[in-house]
């Protein structure tokens, strides 16, 4: 075919191209509203005499994530919708994605007043409950609050990388529910530049736990994030306690929030305050852990880590997470254009793949003998079968090598 015929069959595949996802992105709304449409169901169970089974739905949080969506995605199968070329500058700029970010966010704080008004409210009888809520159901509605919080770090996570000023300013208020306002700063200067490799905390290692890698990022991103920023005032000749220093106003955002909700509505809030702050940045650890394990960025001659590619992201291109992550399963693109708005991230053919999405892989984490059976492998066959090339757990490096017949 002539260079001629190609323009041309591009330029009417651009034409006829349209965002089949473009209402679908708004769904992304049921997560900060969930709680809403709990109450509204835990009322109509109560009132027709279901008043028994009416307080699981406080738990619509952990429903939607580690049922409903796992069960969509199998049902709904992968995207492999991408846009052209020539559409990506017009869909950058159209200002209607945007939007569906930052309406996000006046959701997850009313959600969570909301949440303290319930947690704290002696008298629920307009929900058809008597007196207020048992413990069984404040503990629910704390996990499904994180669950909101977890995502909103998602959110926050895609605002936090555009150059607006206003953008990364919203990206640190979301964070200040999960009082994990740190993400900000290393996330874009930490584990983007070290992704991949021995050196950064948020990349897991093939043998490496979930429950192994939990603490590890944790704490590794957040030593990450204060070396980053001192160092930063170091350069401005500031001192690190400055009100600039980007990890101190983020948590002051937070100090401010939680001293905020606990004036209002008592200190018997915190210890749910504390649990879905946990659950939501355990949430956000989770899917790191699921984005680079065991991938290895090789070495050049120089002893520098090689350029991040497509192969150093495990990806997975189902629909409906997609829509509630923003695009955050196309990893290998986010990697490979930080900046690039979440509605033009593409999927990359020669990527890793994951065999379901997040939602799923979620819960398979949780199983350390059953990510090792479904992952494992698929480490190998990226590297044709030489597990030296991969991010291996240093504990465990001679047995592994061991175990696939290499010296150690």
């Amino acid at each position: 075919m002539s260079g001629e015929a190609l323009t041309a069959r591009s330029a009417q595949s651009a034409e006829e191209w349209h965002d089949k996802k473009r209402h679908l992105w708004l769904l992304g709304l049921i997560p900060p509203t969930a709680v809403f449409l709990a109450s509204g169901l835990v009322a109509l169970f109560n009132a027709i005499g279901w008043d028994v089974a009416a307080p699981v739905w406080w738990w619509i949080g952990p429903l939607l994530l580690y049922v409903l969506l796992p069960i969509l995605d199998v049902f709904f199968g992968p995207d492999g919708d991408n846009p052209p070329e020539e559409l990506m500058e017009q869909l950058e700029n159209d200002k209607y994605y945007r939007w569906c970010t930052y309406v996000y966010i006046p959701f997850q704080f009313a959600s969570l007043v909301y949440a303290c008004y319930l947690w704290t409210a002696s008298d629920l009888g307009w929900l058809g409950i008597d007196g207020g809520l048992g413990m069984t159901s404040k503990i629910g509605l704390a996990l499904s609050i994180g669950v909101m919080g977890g995502i909103g770090i998602n959110t926050a996570h895609e605002l936090g990388h555009k150059k607006d000023s206003l953008e990364r300013w919203l990206s640190k208020i979301t964070l200040a529910q999960t009082f994990y306002g740190h993400f900000y700063i290393e996330h874009n200067r930490g584990h983007h530049v070290r992704v991949a490799t021995p050196q950064d905390p948020a990349s897991s290692r093939f043998g490496e736990t979930f429950w192994g890698f939990l603490p590890r990022s944790v704490s590794g991103s957040l030593t990450s994030s204060w070396q980053l920023e001192k160092a930063r005032m170091k350069r401005l000749e500031r001192p690190v306690w400055h009100r600039s220093n980007d990890v101190l106003n983020a948590w002051a955002m937070s100090i401010v929030l939680w001293a905020a909700l606990t004036a209002v509505f008592g200190w018997q809030i915190l210890p749910f305050m504390v649990l879905q702050a946990v659950f939501g940045f355990s949430l956000l650890e989770t899917v790191n852990y699921l984005e680079h394990y065991g991938l290895l960025r090789q070495l050049t001659e120089r002893g520098r880590p090689e350029r991040c590619t497509p192969q150093h992201s495990w990806n997975s291109d189902h629909i409906c997470t997609n829509i509630f992550l923003y695009h955050l399963q196309r990893h290998s693109d986010h990697h490979a254009n930080p900046t690039r708005r979440y509605q033009t991230l593409r999927s990359f053919d020669g990527a890793p793949n994951l065999p379901s999405g997040y939602a799923s892989m979620i819960v398979v984490a949780y199983v350390p003998p059953l990510w090792r059976k479904i992952m494992d492998h698929r480490v190998l066959e990226h590297y044709d079968g030489d597990i030296t090339k991969a991010n291996l757990q240093p504990g465990k490096r001679e047995a592994i090598l061991a175990d696939h017949g290499v010296r150690a």
